[in-house]
């Protein structure tokens, strides 16, 4: 019996389509803003404040495993209401959330430790959903793009832990934008048409890779197409890449290549 933690994004979706094909035995604690799993077997609905009945129901459901995938939003603490054990455990959270979204993570993941749940990598029964070494499009980066995404690797490398930033864009060996906690959406709106730039896209520094692991798919691959970039960068392993087969073909329909470090 395995426990699914279950926020927004396809991403979500698609590990309870492999687990269901799979077979496997779950449940369902449904993290979405909009409750998207609400008419599934098995699906609960509980705030994450309340880890007294987190865990009673893990237990009660005979799971000492538990995965998460999709976007789970940061909660506003000041609304959320307690039992006990959230009680207990809130102040080392709300101590997290001031250092960022992986160091919430990382405390939600030592709780569960502590109560004797592993957590898995949100991968684990989809491994095809991670990009192997090498260029995947036809259209391949300059040596003067090799050097700006050898600049924009080692910037990432040097970044806090806890940092944000899970992506960037370089160009002429130049990082011109940087992602914040409002994503790489955002971060690519505010560059201008025909930027010429290059996104890289990595896990943060010391990242726990079972969860909150970078993602693109078709969309990001459109808006690098709107904002003029000529290439994406991704981390062999370490990032999710949906709609894979479609991506790579618009990708070379709009010269843009797909490199995977």
């Amino acid at each position: 019996m395995i426990g699914l933690f279950l926020g927004d994004t396809d991403f979500s979706k698609i590990v309870l389509k492999k687990i269901k094909k799979l077979k496997k035995k779950y449940f369902i604690i449904d993290f979405s803003n909009k409750n998207e799993f609400a008419k599934e077997k098995n699906s609960y609905r509980i705030s994450i404040g309340k880890f007294g009945r987190i865990i009673d129901l893990i237990k009660k459901q005979k799971s000492n495993k538990v995965l998460f995938a999709g976007k789970i939003a940061k909660p506003k603490f000041s609304t959320l209401r307690l039992d006990l054990k959230g009680i207990y455990y809130m102040p080392s959270i709300i101590k997290a959330a001031k250092l960022g979204d992986a160091a919430i993570i990382r405390v939600i993941i030592e709780i569960l430790k502590n109560e004797k749940i592993d957590v898995i990598s949100s991968i684990h029964f989809n491994p095809e959903l991670t990009g192997k070494k090498g260029l995947h499009t036809k259209i391949k980066p300059s040596r003067s793009d090799i050097k700006s995404i050898n600049r924009g690797i080692k910037y990432l490398a040097k970044t806090n832990s806890y940092d944000h930033i899970q992506a960037l864009v370089v160009r002429d060996n130049k990082i011109i934008a940087k992602e914040d906690n409002r994503g790489t959406k955002k971060m690519m709106s505010k560059l201008k048409n025909n930027s010429g730039g290059i996104l890289i896209k990595f896990p943060k520094k010391k990242q726990d890779l079972r969860m909150d692991l970078p993602t693109i798919g078709i969309q990001t691959i459109k808006d690098c197409k709107k904002y003029g970039l000529k290439g994406i960068v991704l981390k062999s392993k370490e990032n999710i890449f949906l709609d894979k087969f479609k991506s790579i073909e618009f990708a070379n329909k709009n010269k843009i290549f797909i490199l995977i470090k």
